[in-house]
Order: structure tokens, then sequence, then C-alpha cells
């Protein structure tokens, strides 16, 4: 009989990286439900296999979304501390310990500097959970250096890439830079577009595409899309920065991807071991340019890419100009070194029935 396997997220129709996630781990696996985690006033309707939604306003929702998980096998639990109600997110932990059920919490964030409240939730959480899953060795590292937690539970399974088309994409006359995924402050497009006016004669085109975050949408609207508008109108780029603010479904965003010649990852953070983006470019065999964010700095330590200091627009044209002076034709690139998803999965369903077996009593008179 098949596992089943419930998992507790945002999800699709959501924009975010987490439901994204989500839904391709969910789409790996045979038998599976999404316990979907929804903001107020998102009515956005859900697909077949959302089971139960969680609205975080409701009152103890928490309570009947465990309900919900324990209808099946085993839950898998995303975690990151925004997208749940309570102080830092702590009603999953509430969540948590009503399961009757397995949990694998998957830890999309571990803090190098997490508040007291932060450290000691997700301490509990990996205490209660039946596994946690760290995405790269620098997230491993810092929980079990920073954390109180048994590192019998924690295992390294990285984050899945999707397979890309072989088909030849596009082309621009001009060099491409591309970023994606959702916009805000943070993201760090500012100093990509003010590392382009250094570029003199190469004279790139910089696609930005990706809808601005709901949660900086509600809170303060267009402002930092605006801004970007603005500062490449002051440096004489506003024909050279073309913002795509659609959804770009998986095929769209392949092409787009393999369309680039360098992939842009200027953040601010200083604290992000996971990037889904950072995966997704180095999987296409496209060369990144990114801050040295700790999942760039791991994963491009083998010369996939450059990393270069954080809010600092004269070294990151340093490394864009050696990228695009001799940019490698696509038909040369490597395939990127990173697990696609059906790799993944397979992990995931291991480890999911490992804790299963383990919960399984042995029949009397079995053999030990």
């Amino acid at each position: 009989m098949a596992t089943r396997y419930g998992f507790l997220s945002t999800h699709p129709p959501t924009f975010c990286g987490l439901a994204s996630f989500n839904a391709a781990l969910a789409a790996g696996l045979p038998d599976t439900g999404v316990v979907r985690v929804v903001e107020p006033g998102d009515t956005s309707p859900a697909g077949p296999e959302v089971t139960h939604t969680w609205a975080t306003r409701a009152e103890g929702g928490w309570r009947a979304a465990a309900d919900a998980l324990n209808s099946f096998d085993v839950a898998i639990i995303q975690h990151e501390y925004g997208i749940y109600p309570g102080a830092d997110g702590a009603d999953v932990l509430r969540l948590m310990r009503r399961l009757s059920t397995p949990s694998i919490v998957v830890l999309h964030t571990v803090l190098s500097r997490p508040t007291p409240r932060q450290k000691s939730l997700l301490e509990q959480i990996v205490a209660v959970a039946g596994a946690a899953v760290t995405m790269t060795a620098t997230a491993h590292e810092r929980l079990l250096a920073g954390y109180s937690v048994d590192p019998a539970k924690v295992s390294i399974i990285p984050h899945g890439a999707a397979e890309h088309t072989a088909e030849p994409a596009a082309r621009t006359a001009r060099p491409h830079m591309l970023t994606w995924g959702l916009l805000g402050p943070g993201k760090g497009i500012e100093w990509a577009i003010r590392a382009m006016a250094h570029l003199g004669k190469l004279d790139p085109v910089y696609t930005v595409a990706g809808r601005t975050h709901p949660k900086v949408l509600e809170r303060h609207g267009e402002t930092y899309r605006a801004g970007l508008h603005q500062l490449a109108a002051q440096l004489g780029l506003a024909q050279s920065v073309r913002f795509e603010a659609d959804y770009l479904d998986p095929a769209t965003l392949s092409g787009l991807i393999r369309s680039a010649d360098v992939v842009v990852l200027p953040y601010d953070s200083v604290e992000q071991v996971t990037s889904g983006v950072l995966i997704e470019a180095v999987a296409a065999g496209v060369p990144v340019v990114a801050t040295a964010f700790p999942h760039a700095v791991e994963l491009l330590s083998d010369g996939t890419g450059l990393v270069v200091p954080h809010q600092n627009p004269r070294a990151l044209s340093v490394a864009l100009r050696k990228v695009l002076s001799r940019p490698t034709p696509a038909a040369e690139r490597p395939d990127g070194t990173v697990p696609r998803w059906p790799a993944v999965t397979a992990r995931y369903e291991a480890l999911a029935a490992r804790l299963i077996a383990a919960r399984t009593p042995v029949p009397v008179g079995a053999p030990a």
C-alpha cells in the first residue's frame, strides 16, 4: 500500500519560493495532499491536491490543520518563521505537538543570529519532529553548531532543480543579464542597475522578472519597483532595464533562463542558506554572479559562478564584465551539478519510510 504524504505549506496559486518548492516536491511523490497556508484575503482557488486550508487569521486554525495532516501516513512541514501565525510562527509548533503521524520538517531558514525566542522555537520544532531536513551543508553546520538539537535527526537533502529542455532559447543581440523571483527590498536589484552604469560598451540588457512579493505589495505597494524604474532613468538606463511583472509558467521561465548570458543575484541578505533561483540557474548551466550569501558561497565555490561583496556595484560590474566579455555559447554550457527533482523526492521517500518503519510495532512472535 502506497505511503500517503501530507504537506503543510504555502502552495500555488500563492506566489512564493516556499510554495513553488512545496509544489515541486509534492508533484514527485505518489500519493499526496496539501494543507495550504493562506494569508487573509487570499481567495485564490486551490487545486484538487489541497485537502484543507489554514487561514492564518483563523483563531486556533492549527488544530484543524493538524487533524487534516493526521489522515496521512507522514507529514512534511515547510518551515519559515514568517508564514505561520503566532510570535515568530509559533503556532506551527502547536500543530506539530498535536500530530499523531510522523513528521519531517524542512528548514528553509537557519539564522546565524536568531533572537532567543527564534532559537528556542526552532529547537523545539526539531525536537518534536521525527526528522529535520536542511538543504545545504552551511545550514546543517549552522544548525548543529548554534542550536541544541539531536544531530541524528538532521539530514541534508538538497533543493531540487527542474529539467530544462534542450531546445534553443531566443537570444538577444545585446548581452543579457537576468534576475527573477518575487520582488521587494533586499533583492538588491538597485546594485545590479548601478553596476550596469560601469559596463560601458558592453551595453547589456537587464531583465528583472517577477511580481512584487504579496506582503510587500500589501504594506508598501509598488514603491520598490517604482524606485528601480526611477534609478534606471537617472542613470540613463531606462531602455536597458526590462521589467516583467507577470507570473511565468515553467516552460516560459525555462526559456528565459536559457536566454540569459548571466544570472545576477545581488541579494542584500547575509543569512540566505537556500535559494531556489540559484539552484535553477546552475541547473540550466547559466553563469551566475551573486553576492556572498551563504548558499552562493557554498554552491559556486567550484567555479560555476562568481561571488562578490554585498552592496558593491563596482565589484559587481567587474564580475559581470568578466562573464559578459567572453560569454559561453548556450550549446557549450555544461549541465549544472545539482540534483533534479526525481532524485530529491526519492530521498524524501526513503526518509519517510524509515520514520514509518520506526513507528510500526513488530507483531508478537515475529523475528526481531
